[in-house]
């Protein structure tokens, strides 16, 4: 490679995004020699993250790991869990005041205990003058009661994923935009023994996101703006029953789902339409080629309300107030977005992953091929756990006990009349209000 000062290194690599694709540890010492935060000496991190779906993206992170070890000196440890297991082991960590330094999960986690969690404002600022303005929902992640207590590193977008030849058997040529045309098709679907399926588990991204989706297209709400528990409304009740509707057309199972059944079931052309990332499409092109081909993906359909009401999974990551190297923390979740390393890692992640800033330099992978195009969207379109109210330790709570999917899973087994799943819905609610 020739010889490259800093300056123009650094400009370079944020103007394309590509430089670090070919030194990434080039970019890494350009970046530490001038970064706004210098780690400790003889600092060492330890980063609890979520389990990859997509291989590739959890290697390319890993380069990004070394990177930043060889030109910043701080050891960087990475343990990954699972979805579900990454609030509790966050919220034991931050209870006892030991574990991980950092940790990168989902949604609101950050929220549960916003004062163990180190103010991050300064990297918030230093990336949103960058690349901003941040996305409103990632700002709502980032912020509890306006202050920042973690960084939304990306969004995943959890669209519709279908089979094409299947929806055309159905009698659709173009995947319905409303709810109304949504239920059609699966009853369609299940006619034709090609059915669909939706968790309603306690799978934290799949059953969270869609199910909020079914419960604000009706214009329901857990809360208002105030905060004040506004489930028991004729919008929730009709929600209740269209999700029934829905369930009715479903492949067995979906009340035990985990986040990772649908895509075995999908994969294995057991299931036809289901809600995921691009993490189906990714593993079909590498290993089933003829079912990518004959897949393809939509934004959510609109409900009674008239607009979007989509609720994507949100990664944020924060740092303890424990740790002993602050700045470390700092430093190294401020490398991890810069857009020469996000760039290269978000193209490696096949659209799994994208921006929470509205201005990084445009992605290939968003225009290589059609079918990932819905997926650049999560961020821009999605509102935050909260829905009217903002994000907060007691929203977060909610989330994390699956309060409304809960509610829909206890009415499309019958285990409720919609009455009775509402009531428990707002005890479970109050609860919780009342707690924390």
């Amino acid at each position: 490679m020739s010889v490259l000062d800093r300056r123009s290194l650094l400009a370079g690599a944020a103007a394309t995004g590509l430089a670090a694709g070919s030194d990434l540890l080039g970019f890494a010492k350009a970046w530490a020699q001038s970064a706004e935060w210098k780690p400790e000496p003889g600092a060492s991190l330890s980063l609890l993250r979520w389990k990859r779906f997509v291989p590739a993206e959890d290697e390319a992170f890993m380069r990004l790991v070394d990177a930043f070890t060889k030109a910043t000196g701080v050891k960087v440890t990475v343990t990954n869990e699972s979805f579900d297991d990454i609030q509790p082991k966050a919220s034991v960590a931050a209870n006892t005041g030991q574990g991980p330094d950092m940790v990168w999960g989902l949604f609101s986690f950050p929220a549960l205990f916003p004062d163990k969690c180190l103010p991050l404002e300064d990297v918030a600022d230093s990336l949103g003058k960058k690349y901003g303005p941040w996305f409103p929902s990632a700002e709502a992640y980032g912020k509890v009661k306006g202050k920042w207590i973690a960084i939304p590193v990306a969004f995943n977008g959890g669209y519709p994923n279908y089979r094409i030849s299947a929806m055309k058997k159905a009698g659709f040529d173009k995947f319905p935009t409303d709810t109304a045309g949504f239920l059609e098709l699966c009853r369609g679907l299940k006619k034709n023994n090609t059915p669909a399926g939706f968790a309603l588990g306690h799978a934290t991204g799949d059953g969270n996101t869609w199910c909020h989706w079914a419960l604000w297209s009706h214009g329901g709400n857990l809360v208002d703006a105030n905060e004040k528990i506004v489930i028991n409304s004729p919008e929730t009740a009709k929600a209740l029953e269209y999700v029934k509707s829905l369930y009715e057309t479903f492949v067995p199972g979906t009340v035990s789902w985990n986040d990772s059944s649908n895509n075995k079931a999908f994969l294995a052309g057991d299931l036809y339409l289901t809600n995921n990332g691009i993490s189906i499409y990714a593993a079909a092109k590498k290993d089933n080629p003829k079912l990518a081909e004959d897949m393809d993906h939509a934004v959510w359909p609109i409900g009674p309300v008239g607009k979007p009401t989509e609720f994507q999974l949100a990664f944020p990551i924060l740092a303890f107030k424990y740790s002993k190297a602050p700045n470390a923390c700092k430093a190294f979740i401020a490398f991890m977005m810069e857009a020469a390393n996000y760039n290269p890692w978000l193209e490696a992640a096949q659209g799994y992953l994208c921006e929470p800033l509205s201005n990084y330099p445009k992605n290939p992978i968003w225009t290589s091929d059609p079918k990932n195009a819905v997926f650049a969207e999560a961020g821009r379109r999605s509102l935050a756990a909260g829905g009217l109210a903002p994000v907060s330790e007691r929203i977060a709570a909610v989330l994390a006990d699956f309060v409304i999917v809960d509610m829909f899973a206890s009415h499309c087994t019958g285990r409720e009349d919609v009455k009775g799943a509402i009531k428990n819905a707002e005890r479970a609610a109050t609860r919780i209000f009342r707690n924390t």
